[in-house]
């Protein structure tokens, strides 16, 4: 059995999955050189129980991504992640964010002493960087799960998921859910 849509990213057994992946395709389509941007996931059962008259739209075990505010351009992502609270009928959040990146070959090339303006200076004109869109969805169970695509390789069938893949920015989105 394939794992290919016939339209649209690979089909995935979990839902926090099939999320990410969808959130990644309508990013896609959005094309790259775009802000950050939050997304509410909300259990469908949830949603169903909410708008009983809208019911068919919420179907099955998923979870339907309601898009926030992007990302202030200039306020540090930590900065901005750190007011942010969620209401109870929030079963998760996720976000869109693109960064340059490089190779583990590179990392041992990086200059002592930059800072952070610095470091990302030399990331942007270093000649193996390459950019990457990462979504990252988090559960308050913690539940957790990310999608990376090169722009390189912009594919649905080229998209990289698990649920480790960017930690600190899952760690960042899980303490959202924090009292």
């Amino acid at each position: 059995m394939s794992n290919d849509s016939p339209s649209g990213p690979p089909m995935a057994a979990s839902p926090l999955t099939r999320a990410v992946l969808e959130i990644d395709e309508y990013a896609s389509g959005l094309g790259w050189d775009r802000p950050s941007v939050l997304y509410a996931l909300i259990d469908n059962a949830t949603l169903r129980a909410l708008e009983p008259g809208q019911a068919d739209r919420f179907a099955g075990d998923g979870f339907t991504a309601l898009q926030q505010k992007e990302i202030p351009a200039g306020k540090p992502l930590d900065e901005y992640l750190g007011t942010v609270a969620w209401p109870d009928s929030v079963t998760g959040c996720a976000l869109t964010v693109e960064r340059l990146m490089l190779p583990p070959s590179a990392e041992a090339s990086v200059p002592d002493g930059l800072d952070e303006a610095a470091l990302a200076k030399w990331v942007a004109r270093h000649p193996k960087r390459q950019e990457v869109r990462m979504t990252v969805a988090v559960l308050r169970d913690g539940a957790r799960e990310s999608a990376l695509r090169l722009r390189e390789k912009d594919s649905p069938t080229e998209v990289l998921t698990g649920s480790d893949l960017v930690p600190g920015l899952a760690d960042a989105l899980a303490a959202t859910f924090e009292d």
